[in-house]
């Protein structure tokens, strides 16, 4: 929670909930601008609205031009598509739509599971300048909503804020002199906790498969080289320097091990398998209930 006596500016973006809170009440202004920077973001990346950017590839091969943070995001993708061997992509999206989680929010399967074709087959991606090859469904749902975090603390670091918390429906980044004590929801009930953890000048990021079930077996989280659901983990929390690679970093422990990334992140974390057993980092300083 935040610090006792913090004022907290709540809306609604990119179909999750926000909260920022922060030890002075934010003026009309920098609610504006971070409303309008998650709107910004929205039109760019979103594949649930028909007039976003990356919406006319699904229809047919071209070249778009993407913000300027568009590099990190592509940098960070394409170091995980290659750690994963091709498991975590930005083309899982056509696959998603298959299995029934559609711009429509259909829910109706029509199809079996489809992996999504090798990136360096159908799209090009240099730095803000994306091609693709031939029509396909951009998804960046894995680490999108994490570099939107990051970009609304940067908006309130410009406006003079050092102390804050950006909470989008778990995905955080904390900033200033006062710790705070998140929980971490229970994968199985949403209203029980199976521990706590400390933030302080970082970001925590968790991923689930209930929080976007629908039908026997059938989640977000798919294996980009099966198109199938995961189904030996149920639930991460990662924590990172950044939102955008702690938010990347939870979907890849459903699945890598751990081990695997540490060769090539700073960050902790805490995974709990289907089978209910948890495991964590030394570095994860949560407290779990017994």
């Amino acid at each position: 929670m935040p610090h006792p006596g913090w004022s907290a500016f709540s809306f609604e973006g990119i179909g999750t909930h926000w909260e920022i809170s922060t030890p002075q009440v934010l003026g009309a202004d920098i609610r504006e601008q971070l409303r309008a920077e998650v709107d910004k973001y929205d039109k760019t990346y979103s594949r649930f609205r028909a007039d976003s950017l990356v919406a006319s590839l699904s229809q047919r091969p071209g070249t778009i031009t993407l913000p300027e943070h568009a590099v990190g995001l592509r940098n960070l993708y394409s170091r995980l598509y290659w750690v994963t061997g091709g498991a975590m992509t930005p083309l899982i999206g056509a696959s998603l739509e298959r299995l029934g989680y559609d711009s429509e929010y259909s829910l109706r399967p029509t199809g079996g599971p489809l992996p999504p074709p090798p990136w360096e087959d159908v799209l090009a991606w240099d730095g803000t300048s994306l091609t693709a090859k031939e029509p396909l469904v951009l998804d960046i749902g894995a680490a999108g909503k994490g570099q939107l975090v990051d970009l609304l603390g940067g908006l309130l670091v410009s406006a003079g804020f050092s102390d804050f918390l950006v909470d989008a429906s778990g995905d955080m980044l904390h900033s200033g002199r006062h710790p705070v004590t998140i929980a971490l929801e229970h994968p199985y009930n949403p209203k029980q906790a199976i521990g706590t953890v400390v933030l302080h000048n970082s970001a925590l990021c968790a991923s689930a498969n209930n929080r976007r079930a629908w039908g026997v077996g059938l989640h977000h989280v798919l294996d980009g080289t099966t198109g199938q659901p995961i189904q030996t983990t149920v639930a991460t929390w990662t924590m990172a320097a950044s939102t955008m690679e702690a938010d990347a970093l939870a979907t890849a422990l459903f699945m890598v091990e751990p081990t695997v990334l540490e060769e090539h992140f700073a960050f902790s974390w805490l995974r709990v398998s289907s089978g209910g057993a948890a495991t964590f980092s030394s570095a994860f300083e949560g407290r779990l209930f017994t």
